[in-house]
């Protein structure tokens, strides 16, 4: 029976993609692949590209990058029918997505609006912030540790919970709020303690340790995460 799979591809390196993803990848009928921008390049299709066999049907679909949720919901329950249509002909289809497809996802909102219209699968991936802490050998929670992932989106009260209240705190999508992280992290001291990784595993990766010269003004990846380690 046909199915659908959402496949996490990991951070950027092909190298980092899991068996049974790469295994998968060379065995659809046809794979949807999201661009952040209409008629742009998928950097998740370069990712898979060395597990794609020549013939397969490839379908880039254009995902609203806004905050709106109502702006984006007509485009994705679009995309979902198209999805559910190709499976119930008989087409295993899948959907790749970077880092894992549980983790700030838009696979997830095309799960939901899918629900049990066919049969589907998920194949976890490797994150960005699990490719950082293992490059530079920073332990995200040891013994009674807890930790915390929050997007620099959700605003500074938030984030500051998580800062008070957890050993390492993980920050997503930092790149255009900057001047609400920084003075933050300055409070509590923690600008020694936080390492800034853009592009986390590909080819132009770059790593700093100690952000305690970086100004708010200084322009950044979309693809930039911190992890904050207390201590």
């Amino acid at each position: 029976m046909a199915k659908f799979y959402g496949i996490g591809i990991g951070p950027g390196d092909s190298e980092l993609v899991t068996v049974k993803a790469s295994r998968l990848l060379s065995e659809l009928d046809i794979l949807y692949t999201p661009e952040a921008k209409m008629g742009g390049k998928s950097l998740a299709l370069k990712i898979a590209d060395p597990y794609i066999k020549e013939d397969l049907e490839i379908k880039q679909r254009h995902f609203p990058m806004v905050r709106d949720r109502s702006l984006k919901e007509g485009q994705w329950k679009e995309i979902a029918d198209e999805i559910v249509q190709d499976v119930k002909s008989g087409k295993n289809v899948g959907f790749i997505t970077l880092g894992d497809p549980m983790v700030y996802s838009t696979y997830s909102y095309l799960l939901e609006i899918i629900g049990d219209s066919i049969e589907t699968q998920t194949i976890p991936g490797i994150t960005s912030f699990n490719s950082i802490a293992s490059q530079v050998n920073i332990p995200l929670v040891m013994d009674e540790e807890s930790f915390a992932i929050v997007p620099a989106t959700s605003g500074a009260e938030k984030l500051e919970e998580a800062l008070k209240l957890h050993e390492t705190v993980v920050i997503m999508k930092v790149a255009n709020h900057l001047a609400m992280v920084l003075p933050l992290l300055e409070k509590y001291n923690l600008l020694h303690s936080t390492v800034l990784v853009s592009h986390a595993s590909m080819d132009k990766q770059t790593i700093r340790r100690d952000i305690s010269d970086l100004s708010v003004d200084e322009k950044l990846t979309y693809f930039t995460t911190m992890i904050v380690k207390k201590g």
